[in-house]
C-alpha cells in the first residue's frame, strides 16, 4: 500500500523519496508553504532596507519574518516529523538564535545579518542529501 489516510478528511502519511520514512501531505501544502516563502522575503527585504538606512521598518520586517518563518517551519515538521532530526532542522534552529541576537542589540548587526543571509542560501540551496541527513 503506498500511502494510508492519517486524518478523515484526507491527508495522507506516505513513502519519502529519500527511503521509508514517512512524510504527511494535504492538497495546498506546496501553495500554502510558498506563499509564506514570499512573505519571508518580503519581511527579508523589509529588514536588509531598514539595516542599510530606512527608518521605520525593522519592527514590521522582525514580525513577518518570524510569522512567516516560523509557518514555514510548523509546516516542514508537520509534513516530516523528523525534520527536526535532520541538518536543516537542526541548521534552522541554530539559524533561528542568530537571528535572536541581530536583533538583540545593535552590536555588530549588519555583519550578523550577511551572516545569517548566507548561511540561510547555503542551507536552502545545499545538496538535499546532506540536508537531510539525520543526526539522530
Amino acid at each position: 500500500m503506498p500511502s494510508a489516510p492519517t486524518f478523515a478528511c484526507g491527508p495522507t502519511l506516505t513513502k519519502s523519496e529519500r527511503g521509508n520514512q514517512p512524510r504527511r501531505d494535504f492538497a495546498g501544502r506546496g501553495l500554502l508553504i510558498n506563499l509564506a516563502r514570499v512573505v519571508h522575503l518580503v519581511g527579508l527585504a523589509l529588514l536588509a532596507a531598514s539595516l542599510l538606512g530606512a527608518a521605520g521598518e525593522m519592527q514590521r520586517a522582525a514580525v513577518l519574518m518570524l510569522v512567516s518563518g516560523l509557518a514555514i517551519i510548523a509546516l516542514d515538521v508537520w509534513a516530516n516529523p523528523a525534520w527536526l532530526r535532520e541538518v536543516v532542522g537542526i541548521a534552522t534552529v541554530f539559524k533561528l538564535v542568530l537571528v535572536a541576537l541581530l536583533f538583540a542589540g545593535d552590536v555588530a548587526r549588519l555583519p550578523l545579518f550577511w551572516i545569517v543571509l548566507a548561511f540561510s542560501v547555503l542551507l536552502s540551496h545545499g545538496p538535499g542529501k546532506l540536508r537531510h541527513r539525520r543526526l539522530f
